[in-house]
């Protein structure tokens, strides 16, 4: 590959760590798995599995976490390189319920019983956890959610439903959000409760999402008994501990290395593709929307850089997971549309039937249009997912122009 922009501005021993990166990836990633994810399919549990045992072995199961918790220590800039370098090299990707979100709550807020069981399943994917927060009546508004847990003894009792929980119909381990108090302001009453999906009262049914895919569902509680060991922290303080998390997923939403990869795709596309015999190279008005999300891609990559920088100095403002979310997810949506633009007709098949289509007037590049209808259907949550982006603005509004 190319030395980039980013590529510049790094030192030796961060180049260097870059580059062994690389090698790891494409030493531990099968071709089939890479293929896989250019056709627009999610990764599946045995190929996530096998991933998270490769890093845990190589001691990179977890990237953001300290060392004193089994995490490698390595600096921001090392953990974004990582972070891209996973995107370019479609790397599967690890979901973050486990290592980017309940476990950083966890070794923050947790006890030290529950530490020390824990986190050592995450590090070595024992545990596939999924994310109870979002219920009909409270998606972006959260504080308003209703699943209560009622503490009986030295148990708590459930009732409720959680929607768009993904991965849940492969979940074996549940951190969710639930009302254990009405009293004083609704975010007063919400604790962080650690589930066990097998037990008893606790139904899962799967949404089928717009692009044929099966990763969201919904989670229905009927008086489901759990453990009171298996609070987070205080009682009361779940809304806090929600907040800590979502810095994490939204920064995690970001994508900035697979959106790098999908603008490589799309340039060898535009070279390959014809449209009323005329190459996409040769028609203006989409060489410069590509050149625009472009740019606006290497703008994102620099924005992250100078966060990087603003947390090394202790300066950070509160937006820096919010402007990286909303703006990562529209370059995203923006790319999934150029793609689509770029195959034409040929987008709108799925996986293998788009890639023969297009071969047979692109012999030399039919793999490029494969699973783009897929990427973009599914894309068009990115935006919604993770806090929508119009609640990122509202942040953004609040603490940074302050108003």
């Amino acid at each position: 590959m190319s030395q980039d922009l980013i590529d510049t501005l790094l030192d030796p021993q961060e180049r260097a760590f870059r580059q062994e990166v690389r090698a790891f990836i494409q030493d531990n990633v099968p071709d089939e798995t890479r293929r896989s994810a250019d056709l627009g399919r999610h990764a599946t549990k045995p190929e996530v599995r096998a991933w998270q045992t490769a890093l845990y072995n190589r001691g990179w199961a977890a990237p953001s976490w300290p060392t004193e918790f089994g995490g490698p220590g390595w600096s921001p800039i090392q953990q974004m390189l990582y972070s891209m370098e996973c995107g370019l090299n479609a790397a599967p990707r690890v979901p973050s319920f486990g290592t980017k979100m309940v476990g950083p709550v966890l070794y923050t807020f947790a006890s030290p019983d529950q530490k020390a069981f824990y986190l050592p399943r995450i590090l070595k994917g024992e545990d596939w956890w999924c994310q109870g927060f979002s219920e009909p009546g409270a998606g972006s508004d959260l504080a308003s959610l209703k699943t209560r847990a009622e503490l009986r003894g030295d148990t708590y009792v459930v009732n409720g439903q959680k929607i768009w929980t993904t991965k849940a119909q492969h979940a074996n381990r549940m951190f969710c959000l639930v009302r254990t108090s009405s009293e004083g302001r609704p975010q007063a009453g919400i604790s962080f409760l650690l589930i066990d999906m097998d037990t008893p009262g606790i139904e899962v049914r799967p949404i089928i999402s717009i692009d044929g895919s099966h990763t969201l569902n919904e989670v229905f509680f009927t008086d489901v008994r759990v453990p009171a060991d298996n609070l987070v922290g205080d009682p009361g303080k779940g809304w806090t501990y929600a907040k800590f998390l979502l810095g994490n997923e939204r920064s995690d939403i970001t994508g900035a290395g697979r959106s790098r990869r999908q603008i490589e795709r799309l340039k060898t596309m535009a070279a390959s593709n014809a449209i009323h015999d005329r190459p996409l190279t040769e028609n203006p008005t989409f060489m410069a929307a590509l050149a625009d999300v472009e740019a606006d891609l290497t703008a994102l990559e620099f924005t992250e850089l100078r966060f990087l920088a603003l947390h090394a100095r202790g300066e950070e403002r509160g937006t820096e997971a919010s402007i990286l979310k909303y703006r990562g997810t529209e370059i995203q949506q923006e790319l999934a549309r150029l793609l689509r633009e770029a195959a034409g007709a040929y987008a709108m098949a799925k996986g293998e039937e788009s890639e023969a289509a297009f071969a047979v007037s692109n012999p030399e590049a039919g793999h490029l249009a494969a699973g783009i209808v897929q990427e973009y259907l599914y894309g068009r949550a990115a935006s919604i997912y993770g806090g929508s982006n119009e609640i990122q603005k509202n942040i953004i509004a609040k603490l940074q122009l302050g108003s």
